[in-house]
């Protein structure tokens, strides 16, 4: 079984510095790559088809298809052990800090220099990344995140539909399921997120920057 490496971003030439990066890390390693969100899904089934293990996976935050984190939380549900590192132009430290409460193991600015980016890249293919502060007033805050972060893949596309303003028809017609799954996702959603309706499943969402453009 050999290893691959997904480069997740929608720029071909950011994600041909990140491939050279990679090879110089883990030259063994295959890259795939992903210009959307839906698209890097795609490439996690395609290699696990393969019988090739997924090592790692580079992610930018600002994706077709993706909105604020849900990118780390939905990749991070679709293969939790798989280590996420994410490259972004987003600022501050608390993007950082909401990327790992999502899922990533590390956070890397995109105009960090190539021999950053390579230590990053070492440094979360061994899951290893510098702790995060939490800000006093967002404890409350925390366990939310981490009920969302466990959503499974196909609770979390419900929630950033009904998060897009679709209806339950549209959800089901889009993700291939029926109605009926539909609503009893929303049901277990509710439930996990203690709320009694969609719109309030959809306010905590939009709490935790789920639908922020990074």
């Amino acid at each position: 079984m050999g290893s691959a490496i997904l480069i997740a971003d929608d720029h071909p030439l950011f994600r041909q510095a990140l491939g050279l990066a990679v090879a110089r890390v883990r030259p063994e390693a295959r890259v795939v790559e992903a210009g959307t969100l839906a698209s890097a899904a795609r490439m996690v089934e395609e290699v696990r088809s393969a019988g090739d293990g997924l090592d790692l996976i580079l992610l930018d935050l600002k994706m077709p298809g993706a909105l604020g984190y849900s990118g780390i939380a939905l990749l991070h549900a679709e293969c939790p052990r798989v280590p996420i590192l994410v490259v972004s132009s987003a600022e501050g430290a608390a993007a950082a800090e909401e990327a790992r409460a999502f899922g990533a193991v590390g956070f890397l600015r995109k105009d960090s220099d190539l021999a950053a980016i390579e230590a990053a890249i070492a440094k979360a293919l061994h899951r290893r990344a510098p702790p995060v502060e939490r800000a006093p007033d967002d404890a409350e805050l925390t366990p939310v995140r981490e009920t969302v972060a466990k959503l499974t893949p196909t609770e979390l596309k419900v929630l950033l539909a009904v998060l897009d303003g679709q209806l339950n028809k549209q959800i089901a017609h889009g993700l291939g399921i029926s109605e009926a799954t539909v609503k009893a996702h929303m049901t277990v959603i509710m439930r996990k997120l203690d709320v009694r309706n969609r719109t309030q499943a959809a306010l905590v969402a939009r709490s935790l920057g789920l639908d922020l453009r990074h």
